[in-house]
């Protein structure tokens, strides 16, 4: 079952907050624009024109950013059958192999979705196939901090990133550097969490870093209460 981790530290529940609160709230303002949207659509004939491109942005806010919290509290799914059929220190060697692909994967992605999201907010790319090292030299004329979504409009209390993303010039859409903000966030963050896991696994805190089976050894902790007289 999921819900393995327990913050022991005022930050650490501080920090476990922040992230509920953000799920509940990417998950309210999805429900919420769809609503409204079928509302205006059968209702009036209208509907928002920004609205299906901002909640395909808010559900991929989602998935990337709950992606790190399912590995934090050990949420993500497992066949252990064949790893069930060794003794616990060969188990504990698999799960570290297991957490240093994590480790290897998402140091991967993480550099990828630098990499992209960088074209679109005039910051340099870095240089390397696998493993970064440094940053490209970046020309002006490369600059992709123009770059807009198709519907979103730009709000007026984000008019001050137009001298510093688009050379003072007027956004008519939001800039896509903001939406794809969540992409080397998001995956920084699947790292930071792939890198605690392994160490809780390394301390002995935990055994696996999938989800674990606390409902099947709750049943075998009760089961001499159901046997006869």
């Amino acid at each position: 079952m999921a819900g393995a981790y327990d913050p022991s530290s005022g930050f650490g529940r501080w920090v476990n907050e922040i992230e509920e609160t953000a799920i509940a709230i990417l998950l309210a303002l999805m429900t919420l624009i769809t609503f409204i949207n079928v509302v205006l659509r059968y209702g009036y004939n209208t509907g928002l024109i920004w609205g299906l491109e901002m909640v395909t942005f808010l559900f991929a806010w989602l998935v990337l950013f709950g992606v790190s919290y399912a590995v934090k509290i050990t949420a993500n799914l497992g066949v252990d059958a064949v790893i069930n059929l060794f003794s616990a220190p060969v188990r504990r060697v698999i799960a570290l192999v297991a957490g240093a692909i994590c480790i290897a994967y998402a140091f991967l992605v993480f550099k990828g979705a630098w990499d992209y999201w960088a074209n679109f907010a005039n910051l340099p790319q870095t240089t390397g196939r696998w493993f970064p090292t440094g940053f490209e030299e970046m020309k002006r004329s490369s600059y992709r901090g123009w770059y807009e979504t198709v519907d979103i409009p730009h709000p007026a209390w984000l008019k001050w990133i137009e001298p510093l993303m688009n050379e003072g010039e007027a956004y008519e859409k939001i800039p896509r550097f903001i939406p794809y903000a969540i992409l080397p966030f998001g995956m920084g963050l699947l790292l930071f969490r792939f890198v605690q896991a392994t160490v809780r696994v390394w301390r002995g805190q935990t055994t696996s870093l999938i989800v674990s089976h606390e409902a099947e050894d709750a049943i075998e902790d009760v089961k001499h209460l159901n046997r006869d007289d």
